[in-house]
């Protein structure tokens, strides 16, 4: 005869043990408080028990009795984020560790709703386990992988095993010509067992694995970037005029009669910021930043303004730019394009010879700048000192050293990691790669812009202690966290360097950077460095910037490209005018968070298309030699980064076949076991390029 289980008896269980909380209770007390009668719904109750203990709702005390489990927490939600075998969950006030077992059928960057108890086992350095019990909310829909195929079945590998350790069942496939190799796109139908293959389908095929459009077109779907605007969007760009009314310059200064220019890099499409610079009466500078008013176009809770806000960022890949904003607006309309009236948020400041800020005004204005500069341009003028506006722009180079200046003196850290770029042929293949030199024109800029942004931050600061808090989007940089300057301490010792990791200030940040200036080790120093501290962020809460040691600081002058910036100059030109802003601190605060996570995958996805570039102009040298810097050390090789390509690759421990080497993890060193040759990190080294693997985006070396 069947038994059916009483549905309630988990729920009579749980009430009565949460009741009686410090209480203990054996089986057969139990058995007579919920009302069982017979041996075989006890039975069933011991599986409605032993579940119970499983799921940690309840606990065994010294075997024989139970007792409600206090620490189990229910229903909290957070973003699951996987590990190598395990995961955390980041709720809003703790992380939880999450055992592979446990973590249902979750993928990096999901939103779960999990279940948590203390961690009594302290396998991760976190106060609380948990169990995944549902999937809020996907962070992707679509899975990149290659294919592989036989005459029964078809199987696609994800291409981050890490972050999708399951390779994926294909039940049907409208691709009937798909072949062994191919990269696709594929769309998850069903999985509900992370010890079951997934099912799906393909809903693209990209290409043949590595061959470089697949790879690219693959980086852009792996971090879930737009690839384009919907007609809404455009239809609400087209109607956007350029024509500027006479009653909206009225309302404005107007700066048109001004030597006004832009400086940018000589690919730049898009022209957000333009300066000018007096000298007055009394000797001081007058320095004039000026911004693309984007917010007098972009009008609030518009489907343009939204997906801007949903963008958070342009993102500047490799081989093309996928911008914020439609190009109408940031190539045309907001540019400041030479010779054409332009809106603009001016930011005035009066500068003393030493660098002290006497005076200031934030104000709309209209400008029609005089020329655009390209960064080259206007270092041959301040190198031979002739040129268009050849007196402006040594003002401003002279401005610029005064500033730059007094913001180290104040503790700013001047970090300088080496960039490349790409010279492409007419099918969009690398057919040289150009390393980015930093020249003096860089930072003239650089100041006036780091400037302005400070003086925007300072003001809306000042003006909130006189009146109520007013919500406002700070751009932030925490002090690093202990462990990590540890770490670094440690890893700069071995390369010969000093860093007082008990006393940590931006100085003594800035003095190693100084000190390893032009060495081999420069650039792997200041990646390190970085990586050392925390990461900047925009937030509603002003804790200062630790890496410019600036007290406030914002981001005000680039709203073609950064979301927050648009909302900068919405905020600060409700408040300059009185007016009514309708935006809460919460909403505010859902930006920041949002705008922080985008800003994060541009950068990424800028790392990884870069990647994927350098391999592909890597397969053209197989065989030659490159100069080097050891970038990593382990127990299976060294890692090396190429110099001038920036691209790195691996020397397996089995081809360094001159001695048998053991790694020295605190010296981050391997070391011969009979000659003592050493290798360590930031030792210059010669490699030759063995072998380089586009579908697994890996580079094999050869030491030479």
């Amino acid at each position: 005869m069947e038994i059916k289980i009483n549905t309630n008896w988990e729920e009579k269980v749980l009430q009565l043990l949460s009741k009686n909380k410090n209480k203990l209770f054996k089986f057969k007390s139990i058995v007579r408080r919920i009302g069982i009668e017979t041996k075989k719904e006890e039975s069933i109750l011991k599986q409605v028990l032993s579940q119970l203990e499983k799921n940690k709702s309840l606990k065994r005390v010294s075997g024989k009795y139970y007792q409600f489990s206090v620490s189990v927490i229910e229903g909290l939600s957070g973003i699951y984020f996987s590990k190598n075998g395990y995961g955390i969950v980041k709720t809003s006030d703790r992380e939880v560790f999450i055992s592979r077992k446990n973590s249902y059928t979750a993928l990096d960057g999901d939103e779960v709703k999990v279940k948590i108890w203390k961690n009594e086992n302290k396998f991760f350095n976190s106060e609380f386990e948990g169990e995944i019990v549902s999937i809020l909310n996907r962070s992707k829909e679509k899975i990149i992988g290659r294919v592989e195929k036989n005459n029964r079945f078809i199987f696609v590998i994800p291409d981050d095993k890490n972050k999708f350790p399951q390779d994926i069942y294909i039940v049907n496939s409208k691709f009937e010509d798909v072949k062994t190799g191919d990269k696709v796109v594929v769309v998850i139908d069903n999985w509900k067992n992370i010890d079951f293959n997934p099912e799906g389908k393909i809903v693209e095929i990209l290409g043949y694995g590595g061959e470089l459009a697949a790879e690219m077109r693959s980086v852009i779907l792996d971090f879930n970037l737009p690839q384009k605007f919907s007609s809404e969007i455009e239809e609400e760009t087209n109607l956007i005029s350029e024509i500027i009314s006479t009653e909206e310059i009225k309302k404005r200064i107007d700066l048109r009669k001004k030597i006004v220019f832009t400086i940018d890099p000589i690919d730049a499409k898009d022209f957000d910021d333009a300066v000018s610079l007096e000298i007055l009466e009394n000797g001081n500078y007058y320095l004039g930043v000026h911004i693309a008013d984007v917010s007098h176009f972009i009008k609030e809770n518009s489907k343009l303004d939204r997906e801007s806000q949903k963008r958070g960022t342009s993102v500047y890949l490799a081989d093309q730019v996928i911008p914020m904003l439609p190009e109408k607006l940031s190539n045309e309309i907001c540019s400041l394009k030479p010779n054409q009236n332009r809106l603009t948020y001016s930011c005035f400041a009066e500068i003393t010879n030493r660098g002290t800020i006497k005076n200031y005004s934030i104000q709309k204005s209209i400008i029609k700048s005089c020329r655009r500069f390209t960064y080259e341009e206007v270092q041959k003028i301040i190198d031979e000192k002739k040129g268009d506006y050849v007196d402006d722009v040594l003002l401003m180079n002279k401005l610029k050293n005064i500033l730059l200046k007094k913001r180290v003196k104040e503790g700013s850290i001047n970090f300088s990691s080496d960039e490349i770029k790409f010279k492409l042929d007419e099918f969009g293949k690398p057919i040289e790669v150009i390393k980015k030199t930093r020249i003096e024109s860089n930072s003239l800029i650089e100041e006036f812009m780091l400037l302005a942004n400070q003086i925007v931050a300072s003001h809306i600061s000042k003006i909130s202690k006189q009146k109520n808090i007013l919500p406002f989007v700070y751009r932030v940089h925490d002090d690093p966290p202990q462990g990590k300057v540890l770490e670094f301490s440690q890893f700069v010792k071995h390369l010969g360097y000093n860093f007082d990791a008990h006393n940590i200030s931006s100085f003594e940040y800035q003095k190693l950077m100084s000190e390893v200036k032009g060495k081999d080790e420069e650039n792997l120093i200041n990646e390190i460095a970085i990586r050392s501290m925390s990461k900047a962020i925009y937030t509603t809460e002003n804790i200062g910037h630790f890496g410019l040691a600036f007290k406030h600081y914002t981001h005000f002058t680039s709203p073609i490209r950064r979301y927050p910036d648009l909302i900068v100059h919405r905020l600060l030109y409700q408040y300059e005018s009185s007016l009514f802003s309708n935006i809460s601190i919460e909403k505010l605060d859902s930006i920041c968070s949002h705008s922080s996570n985008m800003e994060q995958i541009a950068i990424n996805a800028e790392r990884e298309s870069m990647k994927v570039m350098q391999i592909e102009y890597l397969k053209k040298h197989i065989g030659d030699e490159f100069e080097g810097v050891i970038s990593g050390v382990t127990n299976f090789g060294i890692f090396v980064e190429i110099k001038n390509i920036l691209a790195e690759g691996l020397i397996k421990i089995k081809n360094l076949d001159d001695d048998y080497y053991i790694y020295d993890e605190k010296k981050h060193s391997l070391i011969g076991r009979h000659t003592k040759k050493k290798y360590r990190l930031g030792d210059s080294v010669n490699v030759k390029v063995l072998r380089v693997d586009a579908i697994d985006r890996k580079i094999d070396f050869l030491l030479i």
